[in-house]
């Protein structure tokens, strides 16, 4: 048996060179006579997706007994019937009053409540799923789904393409809108809130997920967890208004989506852009963003983001940007914003660079920016902003400011390095040994920023 051992080696070695040829082969390809390998194209690579077929992705949705549900549904009418009854692309207008859920639509259908139905699925599993493609639903008051996070109990399951979403009232849902692999469809002009739980136990109020070219707008997510959009990309969120939730948008492997026009207050955290290449926030308001993490924008290793007349008054953070922009050669542009009573305006923790600061007004921060890393100021790049902290002069009026205006960090050094002690910012010792250390440094200064054409005037306010 030794010998035979002995070839062991070889056959596996002479087998893994077969299978690599094989793979090259077929990755390369061959023309006949030549003598070099051409690139070929690979499988799939202009394949059409846009009209494929869906993947179900949802857990079975668990099954409820009419005994089971709260009792205020026991007497009512189930609207699953009237459903049923509808012929597929009809128009289903029910006669005012409150139905009993659950309701699942798989046929194109337009249901008008009018402002005048509820559907009430008795605070069990999820209170309407929509399947179909091309479907409406206008006018409808959902309202209570269960409270299980495994089944993603919701108000409204949207599953299929092209559904318009419009002037609904959701409330006692764990999720409020939920579309999966649902493209193509408009939400607007609802009214979302979650179940009365703890902040961190609610469910997202607006979700996507796999879902692409949505016009998100003019819609109310109050006193939910999140709105999110997760590998979903080209879509518009536009003139909504989000209150006392988490996240007002977290996006995450999501390219090229656009929010506009949208009001966020008194969320823990504002537009996060997560792993994102593409895309921009623009004329957003964005306010009292004081969570324990805190920030109106934030970044984590995105890349190619325009960020552009956006109001950022009394938040933690204004920015908060982590190894972002994160592709080589690309940008994050942050142009005509105003940064205003931040605790920090900036907060920039990459070493990377590239960043570029323009038109902004910084007024009333009590930091205007934190840069990370030692020897980092100068990477990232700052034309013609506002400070109300220059300490220069504009001798021959043209509005630009006659020295560079440059931040350098002394004694808040020690916050900046040792997260800890940022407890101890602002205190009366740290701003002591601040004045003194920039009367007498004892210790060599970091520069934070340098605006070589700082704006000596503040410019007209964009926002109301």
């Amino acid at each position: 048996m030794k010998p035979v051992r002995a070839l062991l080696p070889l056959l596996a070695l002479g087998v893994s060179t077969l299978l690599v040829a094989a793979e090259t082969s077929g990755e390369l390809g061959w023309r006949g006579g030549d003598e070099s390998p051409v690139k070929a194209q690979k499988l799939g690579a202009t394949a059409d997706m846009s009209n494929a077929p869906r993947v179900e992705v949802d857990r079975p949705k668990p099954q409820f007994m009419l005994n089971e549900r709260d009792k205020r549904v026991h007497g009512l009418k189930p609207f699953q019937q009237l459903v049923d009854a509808a012929p597929a692309g009809s128009v289903l207008k029910p006669p005012p009053g409150t139905y009993a859920g659950p309701v699942v639509v798989d046929k194109p259908l337009t249901i008008d409540g009018g402002g005048k139905v509820t559907i009430d699925s008795g605070d069990k599993g999820t209170v309407f799923e929509l399947k179909a493609n091309d479907s409406t639903l206008r006018g409808l008051h959902l309202t209570g789904s269960g409270d299980s996070h495994d089944s993603d109990d919701s108000c409204l399951d949207v599953r299929g393409h092209r559904a318009t979403i419009e002037n609904l009232v959701v409330d006692n849902c764990l999720f409020g809108i939920d579309l999966k692999q649902s493209n193509d469809s408009v939400v607007r002009g609802n009214r979302i809130r979650s179940k009365p739980f703890d902040l961190g136990v609610r469910g997202d109020g607006l979700r996507l997920w796999y879902s692409h070219r949505n016009l998100i707008e003019n819609n109310e997510v109050i006193d939910t967890r999140d709105m999110v959009a997760w590998y979903s990309n080209d879509n518009i969120f536009r003139g909504n208004v989000g209150k006392r939730s988490r996240y007002s948008i977290h996006f995450m492997f999501a390219n090229n989506n656009i929010v506009e026009n949208n009001r966020f207050y008194d969320n823990a955290v504002g537009i996060y852009f997560m792993y994102m290449e593409g895309g921009a926030a623009r004329n957003n308001v964005i306010s009292h963003a004081t969570g324990a993490a805190g920030m109106a924008f934030g970044f984590k290793e995105s890349s190619n983001i325009e960020i552009s007349g956006n109001e950022i008054i009394y938040c933690a953070v204004g920015v908060g940007s982590d190894l972002s922009p994160f592709q080589p050669d690309t940008t994050i542009r942050f142009n005509g914003n105003r940064f205003a009573y931040n605790g920090i305006a900036v907060q920039l923790t990459s070493e990377l660079g590239g960043n570029i600061l323009k038109d902004n007004v910084f007024e009333g921060n009590i930091t205007d920016v934190f840069q990370g890393g030692r020897g980092s100021g100068d990477k990232n790049t700052w034309i013609g902003n506002y400070f109300d902290t220059y300490q220069g002069f504009d001798r021959d009026g043209d509005g630009i400011g006659d020295t560079p205006h440059e931040n350098f960090a002394y004694a808040d050094q020690l916050w900046m390095e040792i997260p800890a002690a940022r407890f101890f910012k602002n205190s009366p010792v740290l701003e002591l040994l601040d004045f003194l250390e920039r009367l007498a440094p004892f210790s060599t200064p970091e520069l934070q920023l340098r605006d070589k054409t700082p704006r000596f005037n503040k410019p007209e306010a964009r926002h109301a």
